[in-house]
């Protein structure tokens, strides 16, 4: 029996918003969508964040045993300045402030957004497309939905008419906005306008004369509109139908609601399952922005160089952090929060050290009680992370976990109360999630993880030898000394060991 079988999830479906049973459209296999960066600046943290997520909820999926084929694409061409059908392209704007070709400025923070998901390692997906790359199968999608009389052509550009569109499909069935409230919320379309509603938007533009980024179509020389790639590259690797689609809240509307509108106008299905959005962030409970200037990049980040930070925070610090909140609920980043998250993470690495040092000396349970107690913290883990991937509540049962480990390393408690069956399985889960599901690394264990424990084999060869010599002050100060720079010796049955902690 695989584990997805065993340990069924539900997620928070934002089409319908409920709490829904997963079930994927193809036995054992899950196709996922993630909207990706558009390549034209350094990639933000409220975009970790949303990639995080869902490297999450790709690990998870894979954990189980399910064989996910997780699309997330680049955007490099066709997201103009303030997410709207007019004005500049986003990448060409760049491209003339620093004097580059535009595949420069793409190839330039591309490799920039790839440094900084591996700094937080986010794993990369199966498949990662570009725009630029599927400028044919935009055109025959936009040529799909013209003849269903679903858009129009007016001077080179093609738009989508939403009006018409609406008339059999409910336009903001995603985001919950009713077309009534929109149109009243518009504003008045002046002269120069083609589109024959404000709601419409841009499946193709003709690029002006002085645009650098265009390709020849049936309509004009130009480019496809922002929302029309995700709907070309989503249904092209995984199907006109398929499971989870994922993005950032600020995505759901127009760039979602767009996207369902063009699926379903072009392949006459609902296009995806279920719907994922990752929530915002704040500093200090205010929105993060660059004109508030609040608004930090991971390097800024890793480094402590921001007036609003105190400090420096390391990759996986900053992970455990925002693992610590939900996906789905707004994250507050303060100094005072991201200290308390480095406590942890450290106290945490410690318990891992621990996990990976003990062995259970054989033998079944001599506590039952105990025995049963522990295997069902297990138990909880799948339960947590099988609610809408609760990461908050699953990193709070690893450190009940990671207690009972800590008290069977210092000799508080004998681990021969339970199992070395339960002692295996338990441990191994444990391992599992923080490693392979939450995805945290130890950071010490580098190149110099080696010289670490050699040289505590050192440190603990000459304390041994101050306590048979009975000079207790050298001992203490050992272990005093120690202490203060966050390690902590452990002597119990099996000899001393140390862990990294508080």
């Amino acid at each position: 029996m695989k584990l997805y079988e065993k340990f069924p999830l539900k997620v928070q479906n934002s089409l319908g918003k409920k709490l829904e049973k997963f079930e994927t459209i193809h036995p054992g296999r899950v196709g996922m969508y993630v909207c990706g960066p558009t390549v034209y600046s350094d990639v933000h943290l409220g975009n970790v964040r949303t990639f995080m997520s869902f490297d999450v909820v790709y690990r998870y999926l894979t954990f189980l045993g399910y064989k996910v084929r997780y699309v997330r694409n680049i955007t490099d061409v066709g997201h103009l300045v303030d997410d709207i059908d007019e004005g500049e392209d986003k990448i060409a704007k760049r491209a003339k402030l620093e004097n580059l070709e535009p595949m420069e400025i793409v190839q330039k923070y591309t490799n920039g957004f790839h440094d900084v998901m591996r700094d937080f390692n986010i794993l990369p997906p199966s498949i990662e497309p570009t725009a630029t790359g599927h400028i044919v199968e935009q055109i025959q999608m936009i040529q799909s939905i013209l003849d269903k009389g679903l858009a129009y052509e007016v001077n080179g550009s093609v738009y989508f008419d939403v009006e018409k569109y609406n008339e059999n499909e409910p336009y903001g069935e995603l985001s919950g906005r009713k077309i009534d409230e929109l149109q009243s919320n518009s504003r008045e379309l002046d002269g120069q306008s083609d589109k024959r509603s404000p709601l419409d938007f841009a499946l193709w533009k003709k690029a002006s004369p002085e645009h650098i980024m265009r390709w020849p179509s049936p309509w004009s020389d130009g480019f496809p509109g922002w929302h029309l790639e995700c709907s070309v590259m989503s249904s092209k690797y995984l199907g006109d139908q398929f499971d989870i689609h994922g993005g950032g809240m600020d995505l759901k509307f127009p760039h979602h609601e767009c996207e369902i509108a063009q699926c379903k106008a072009s392949h006459d299905k609902e296009p995806v399952k279920y719907w994922l959005h990752g929530n915002m962030l704040t500093v200090n409970g205010t929105k993060m922005s660059k004109s508030l200037g609040n608004s930090f990049l991971p390097h800024e980040l890793f480094s402590g160089d921001h007036e609003v930070l105190d400090k420096g925070y390391s990759p996986m610090s900053v992970r455990f952090f925002m693992l610590q909140t939900h996906y789905s609920s707004t994250l507050d980043f303060s100094n005072e929060a991201l200290q308390a998250a480095e406590k942890g993470f450290k106290k945490l690495t410690g318990m891992v050290n621990a996990a990976g040092k003990l062995n259970h000396p054989g033998g079944a349970a001599q506590d039952e009680s105990k025995d049963e107690e522990f295997k069902a913290l297990s138990e909880q883990l799948f339960e947590h992370m099988g609610s809408d991937f609760n990461t908050p509540k699953t990193i709070a049962t690893l450190f009940e976990i990671g207690g009972w480990i800590n008290s069977y390393a210092n000799g508080q408690a004998d681990i021969r109360n339970i199992s070395e069956t339960t002692w295996n399985e338990v441990r191994n889960l444990f391992l599992a999630i923080i490693r392979d599901v939450l995805g945290l690394s130890d950071e010490s264990s580098s190149d110099d993880s080696g010289a670490m424990d050699a040289a505590m084999d050192v440190l603990i060869q000459l304390r041994n030898q101050a306590r048979q010599d009975k000079d207790w002050a050298l001992s203490d100060e050992i272990r005093d000394r120690l202490k203060e720079a966050g390690i902590v010796l452990k002597d119990g049955k099996e000899g001393t060991s140390y862990t990294l902690e508080d």
